[in-house]
């Protein structure tokens, strides 16, 4: 009996010495992390390319889009569909987005900044921004709206009006979380090739995906902080040259973060997204900023900008000082 009861006492120390072992060393399986990517200003960001520029450039973004199976989206402007008397053939440009199986939604006809446009005049640029886009995608509705500069209007009153008009509209608002200052790199780096610049459009593209990597290792943090885990990201970038040609190192290293691609429509599936939003204000930021805002928690700023690219950040245009940190140093 005695020596029964020596053999349990044994076999329950290594037990317990096994569980209070495997909770110490931490463990090793990567965290599998979803992103949803997203364009705005289709069918380019900023000065509008002749056509010819403007298919090569777009088909290059598809390309690097479709061969990494990502189910994106693209928000369109319809206002730059009116250039040059060619209406159709930028029009067939939006198309190449539907033919490669893409989706395509609202981002307002001109782009307004809506803390500085009156409600009633924010809804009519959107009632004007579908008309195209919707006989494009035939037989249904654009589903998607993105707020221009992700601004959200001057107050929560017009806010809630504005979501109302939206709801009312059959329209799912598209929210970030992975925001960032993408769109400066991508003028930098236009102008540089423009300008035949090779040493600084190399600098723009080596400094890009270093800065996308710290701004979602940023953003991955708040979420745990404000949502208590990892939410399915959505990202924005846009659709310009720079991704056309480094999209694929972005890609890389979303794989290399254990990131799985998902569409717009899998990513607001989860709970998160549901949140309470009451942040008005200037400057448009991350839903993960908004939430936690509407929690009352501190703002937490994000990375600031590569040392290089603070020589190109206007003041107050890219939000530093408020959302970012204004020194590469702070």
């Amino acid at each position: 009996m005695l020596r029964l009861l020596i053999i349990f006492l044994f076999l329950l120390s290594i037990t317990f010495v096994n569980s209070v072992t495997a909770n110490l060393i931490p463990s090793t399986k990567p965290i599998k992390r979803q992103v949803a990517i997203t364009f705005d200003d289709l069918p380019q960001q900023g000065q509008q390319e002749a056509i010819k520029p403007l298919k090569e450039m777009t088909s290059k973004l598809i390309n690097q889009i479709t061969k990494n199976k990502i189910p994106a989206i693209g928000f369109v402007n319809e206002s730059k569909l009116y250039q040059n008397d060619e209406l159709k053939e930028r029009t067939a440009i939006l198309q190449l987005w539907l033919d490669a199986g893409l989706e395509l939604g609202n981002h307002t006809y001109s782009h307004p900044y809506f803390y500085r446009t009156s409600l009633t005049d924010f809804q009519e640029n959107v009632l004007q921004g579908e008309k195209i886009t919707n006989t494009l995608v035939k037989n249904r509705k654009v589903k998607y709206f993105r707020h221009p500069f992700l601004n959200t209007g001057p107050d929560l009153e017009t806010k809630t009006a504005f979501e109302k008009f939206l709801l009312n509209q059959n329209y799912v608002i598209a929210p970030v979380t992975i925001d960032n200052s993408e769109w400066l790199f991508a003028n930098v780096y236009r102008k540089a090739k423009e300008q035949n610049d090779k040493k600084t459009a190399d600098r723009v593209a080596t400094e890009y995906i270093p800065y996308m990597e710290k701004m979602f290792v940023f953003y991955e943090k708040l979420s745990l902080d404000v949502v208590g885990y990892e939410v399915p990201q959505i990202l924005l970038l846009h659709a310009n040259l720079l991704n056309a040609e480094h999209l694929d190192k972005l890609i890389e290293m979303l794989k290399g973060r254990n990131y799985q691609f998902i569409s717009l429509e899998e990513a607001l599936k989860d709970k998160s997204y549901n949140l309470s939003d009451k942040y008005t204000g200037k400057v448009g930021v991350s839903w993960l900023h908004r939430w936690a805002i509407t929690k009352g928690m501190q703002m937490q700023k994000e990375p600031a900008l590569p040392e290089f690219m603070e020589q190109f950040d206007q003041p107050g245009v890219s939000g530093s000082g408020f959302k970012s940190a204004q020194k590469a140093s702070n």
